[in-house]
């Protein structure tokens, strides 16, 4: 089992106390969280601190992962788990459970759903530097390129354009969260994985919404449905496609239905250049350029880790199919 997760054992009591069910957690498993027996029901435990719309996208791939490791039910355990991805999982019928007891649990003849309960209010999980605004940086150069982290923090400092005190802060936090093992003559990424789960929730939560520029729409409808042949003018500031577009480019695997653009442009030229107007709830988002870009294929999108974190951290169930295959061919480095 993972470390700090004694809120498996607060979930098992709580729904024990709430149903008067027999219930025991055998937590000394290594391929698994946990192996919790609900009244006779055995569940494989998948464990997650919270969840939400923000990290739901790689649950539903660990899920997938589990299908093929073990022929129990799966029931994943969370301290805390939002009204609207609970809402969802029970849609889909997948079994959960949080700190408070709520749940949907269904497995042959035990049928459970408990709702009202109320939650603790959820602890800030990203409170380390490396996952405030700076350290989103720095851990971005660190993933998009293996590279990078045998470079000397000057250099970090340089491509990440922060201090190179706040690099020192944040590789010693990174150490210390056992992410980066150093050696006499090298750095190495350790969880790799978890390490990319805890970036992408904290780049959704922290540093994009502070590159959001405006949301707009089209004007003409036509120009829309064509967005692939939109000139992209990439010779004095940089314009790249993000999100949706870029994964159906990277893969020719989606249709997008929102479109993200970052630039280094404001919004109101590229307003002009593109037929677009502000509009609230349009499904076209323009976002500020935060890394130094190099793109020698000229397919004027995005990195691929950033595409996968537009997709992966949506909420859209849609584009999880995509997040996997760019995952596993574009960013093998980080699997």
């Amino acid at each position: 089992m993972y470390p700090n997760n004694d809120y498996i054992y607060d979930a098992s009591i709580a729904l024990e106390q709430l149903t008067r069910l027999n219930i025991n957690v055998e937590s000394r498993r290594n391929e698994y969280d946990g192996i919790i027996d609900i009244n006779g029901h055995a569940f494989t435990v998948e464990a997650k601190n919270e969840l939400r719309k923000e990290n739901k996208g790689f649950l539903f791939a660990r899920l997938e992962e589990l299908k093929a490791k073990t022929n129990r039910p799966t029931l994943i355990i969370a301290k805390y788990i939002t009204s609207e991805v609970a809402l969802e999982l029970r849609e889909n019928e997948i079994n959960y459970l949080d700190a408070a007891g709520n749940c949907f649990i269904k497995s042959k003849d035990l049928l459970l759903c408990i709702i009202g309960q109320k939650v603790q209010k959820k602890e800030k999980t990203n409170q380390a530097k490396a996952f405030q605004e700076v350290g989103i940086k720095i851990v971005f150069n660190l993933l998009n390129d293996s590279k990078n982290l045998q470079l000397s923090y000057r250099e970090i400092a340089e491509l990440a354009d922060v201090s190179i005190g706040s690099v020192s802060n944040v590789m010693k936090e990174l150490e210390q969260q056992t992410f980066i093992l150093k050696t006499n003559t090298k750095r190495i990424l350790k969880n790799k994985e978890k390490l990319l789960e805890r970036w992408v929730v904290a780049y959704q939560d922290v540093l994009r919404p502070r590159l959001m520029k405006k949301k707009m729409r089209f004007v003409k409808l036509e120009v829309a449905q064509s967005w692939k042949d939109i000139y992209l003018d990439n010779e004095e500031e940089i314009t790249l496609w993000g999100g949706e577009p870029a994964a159906a480019i990277l893969t020719n695997h989606l249709v997008p239905e929102r479109l993200s653009i970052y630039t280094t442009k404001s919004w109101q030229i590229i307003g002009q250049d593109m037929g677009l107007v502000p509009d609230v709830n349009g499904k076209v988002e323009i976002l500020q350029v935060f890394w130094k870009h190099n793109d020698p294929s000229n397919k004027k999108i995005t990195p691929p880790l950033l595409v996968y974190a537009d997709l992966i951290g949506s909420g859209f169930s849609r584009n999880n199919e995509t997040a996997r295959i760019i995952l596993e061919h574009e960013l093998k480095h980080i699997k």
